[in-house]
């Protein structure tokens, strides 16, 4: 019978944040919560002890613990640090199925009989964890993820919980159905009053799918201990790395560029054999004093030859130095290795007819300047969701995926009709808008207009409306007094044609963008 290890640290987040070089200096112990979208989505031990919970508002979880340490949840900071545990893991246990920066399975048989048992294995793991920093570290074995996952999590820190083969349904009886991690699934089983998993594995499962589908069906065999899902372990791409040394060092960096060139043909062949490109590669630099500079380089198509030849050259004039000197290392170059990050088929990235991403002297461009000048110092604009058009704006680093920060999928109350702004104002131009006797126009509480306009004004002499319509109302944090804002929006339209999205905050008007 096959087994399954799974490893779990908890509060991994927070962890994340104060151990992996996030700029976060705080004293051990303090109480910290992570928040995503207003809600607390990670908080420390010594948080949750003074009553703060996951999905709790900012306001209620600072009534709790008036201490508390606010700080932004960040997914992709979770995933990089936990990064080094996964390689750590991987040189014990080689087959890693990460399940969330923090958890990751293993195949326990293989190790537990190289180690003498699958106690003994977990005990390497944590060892070698424990040298790497992390400290508190959990394991969990049964014959599948589910059930090794929450045998793990009634572990002691360092310790291991074994689930007897057979025995996982057993094991899962008496835990509470929230453990499912459905929310939905778990309002209903506990609106039926079935509260534990082995109340629900006692359903017939034809009557499980009938009224759950088949995510329901999933859950009710995971209550049961059975989990059938194939177990899919991570393969590092070793094959498909290649690395050059120098002997002598080099001193120079145009020497180094022009030594890899043949490296980084090998490399891309290599990709291109298997009807793959590269769209994200690390470029490790090594020197005979044993330093290593390391970096992601990010293409907005794919790297050939000529582009990873360029990046070396950027890497390691990155900082300023004399002409032609190695500075971004400060010493003789010793070896040059490129890793894959990222590959995909050849055919996700083909040019259409007309051909298509972009220029290449363009991108070529702005990779130099972005090498030279730091990775924000080039960004690109997306737009994604929000009320007003500067939320609306997400700046975007060169060569990273157009991500907009916010999902533009609605519902976002107050925000404003299509089309949107051509000219957008940072900041925003003070405005004046009035009515017909000439008293300025204001908003009541409930989203009233005191008077119709009639003339207004952008930095200059009043002019009569032709149109107007609004206002789209906004509350916005008002459970924070220093960032609530309490505002309504106008678009008006003046008799010279030009149409403009104007903004009343606290009485005073100022114009946010133009229509063009």
């Amino acid at each position: 019978m096959t087994r399954t290890l799974v490893l779990w640290c908890p509060d991994w987040p927070v962890r994340a944040v104060t151990h992996t070089g996030a700029g976060v200096d705080l004293p051990r112990g303090a109480p910290i919560a992570l928040f995503e979208h207003g809600e607390v989505r990670a908080c420390s031990a010594s948080a949750r002890a003074d009553g703060v919970r996951r999905g709790q508002r900012m306001r209620d979880a600072q009534a709790r613990c008036p201490d508390l340490v606010t700080l932004d949840y960040d997914p992709a900071l979770d995933v990089r640090a936990f990064e080094p545990v996964l390689a750590a893991v991987e040189e014990i246990a080689p087959g890693v199925q990460p399940l969330r920066p923090g958890t990751c399975a293993v195949r326990v048989t293989g190790p537990g009989r190289y180690f003498g048992g699958e106690e003994h294995a977990a005990a390497v793991l944590a060892e070698r964890l424990v040298e790497l920093g992390v400290d508190d570290v959990r394991f969990g074995v049964a014959d599948a993820v589910f059930a090794a996952e929450q045998a793990a999590r009634q572990a002691l820190p360092q310790d291991c919980v074994v689930v007897p083969p057979g025995e996982a349904g057993a094991f899962l009886r008496d835990l509470p159905v929230g453990v499912l991690d459905r929310p939905e699934l778990v309002s209903l089983l506990q609106r039926l009053g079935l509260r534990t998993l082995g109340a629900f594995a006692a359903l017939p499962p034809t009557d499980v799918r009938t009224r759950f589908g088949d995510d329901g069906a999933l859950a009710h065999r995971l209550a049961r201990g059975v989990d059938d899902r194939p177990f899919a372990g991570r393969r590092p791409p070793s094959d498909l790395e290649r690395e050059v040394r120098f002997e002598p060092p080099l001193e120079d960096a145009e020497a180094v560029a022009f030594s890899v060139r043949r490296t980084a043909e090998a490399f891309v062949s290599a990709i291109a054999a298997r009807q793959m490109v590269c769209t994200s590669v690390w470029i490790e630099v090594h020197t005979e004093q044993g330093e290593t500079a390391e970096r992601q380089w990010l293409h907005p198509r794919w790297f050939d030859a000529g582009d990873l030849v360029d990046r070396v050259r950027w890497q390691l004039q990155a900082r300023p130095g004399p002409a032609g000197a190695v500075s971004a290392v400060g010493a003789p170059v010793s070896a040059v290795r490129f890793v894959p990050a990222d590959v995909a088929p050849v055919t996700d990235h083909a040019e259409g007819l007309w051909g298509s991403g972009a220029d290449a002297r363009v991108h070529r461009a702005a990779s130099k300047v972005q090498s030279m000048l730091g990775r924000e110092a080039v960004v690109s604009a997306v737009v994604g969701g929000g009320r007003s058009p500067s939320d609306r704006q997400t700046l975007v680093p060169w060569g990273d995926p157009l991500t907009a920060e916010r999902s533009p999928v609605p519902p976002w109350p107050g925000s404003l009709p299509a089309p949107a702004p051509a000219t957008v104002y940072d900041p925003p131009r003070p405005a004046r808008v009035v009515g017909a006797s000439g008293q300025q126009v204001a908003v009541s509480e409930r989203g009233m207009v005191t008077a119709a306009p009639a003339r207004f004004g952008v930095e200059e002499r009043l002019q009569p409306v032709a149109a107007w319509t609004g206002p789209w109302p906004v509350d916005e944090r008002w459970w924070d007094a220093e960032q609530a804002v309490r505002a309504a929006r106008f678009q008006i339209v003046g008799v010279d044609g030009s149409a403009w999205l104007l903004r009343v905050s606290d009485g005073a008007w100022c114009v946010e963008a133009r229509y063009d």
